[in-house]
Order: C-alpha cells, then sequence, then structure tokens
C-alpha cells in the first residue's frame, strides 16, 4: 500500500483534525491532499496519504483507525486509493 483514503465521519468537535494528524504523524504516514467539511452538527473529512514508510500492514491499520475512532466517538477508516475509486465510480 502506497496511496490510501482515510474518511472520517463524525459530530464536530474541537480536536478532530489534531487528533487524526497526530496519529499519522505516529505512524510515519504522509497528508498527500485533505479536504474536510461541516454538514450541519456532522464533521467530514477526506484524506490521501502516503504510507510507504509506515511499518505496518494494511490490516493493521485499519484496526488501528478503526480503534481510534471509536476512542473519539468518530467513523474512520482507511482504505487503498484503487479499491476507493473502484468503489466510487458511477
Amino acid at each position: 500500500m502506497s496511496q490510501s483514503i482515510i474518511s472520517v465521519i463524525g459530530k464536530d468537535r474541537v480536536g478532530i483534525v489534531y487528533n487524526v494528524s497526530k496519529l499519522l504523524a505516529e505512524n510515519q504516514i504522509n497528508i498527500v491532499n485533505i479536504s474536510q467539511q461541516l454538514m450541519g452538527e456532522f464533521f467530514t473529512m477526506i484524506i490521501l496519504v502516503d504510507t510507504r514508510q509506515c511499518s505496518k500492514t494494511p490490516p493493521q491499520l485499519a484496526e488501528l483507525f478503526a480503534a481510534e475512532g471509536k476512542k473519539l466517538s468518530l467513523e474512520i477508516r482507511i482504505q487503498n486509493e484503487e479499491i476507493f475509486h473502484a468503489m466510487h465510480r458511477i
């Protein structure tokens, strides 16, 4: 896995970007592009990341982000970029 898409969805509050960015930095994952939007009281963020320097496997990363999401009351998913695009093609 070299590039992946991380999606973050949940109720808006202070510190979401900080907490997700901190987890990325701790795992040597570089942000390539990021966009976020508020939809009413809900926060959404999509991050394109480079995982080449990360030592964790894709399943380990998925588990790590799911656990962090649960801790923060957010849904956080990570997918390989190619799989993400294939799933969202119309």
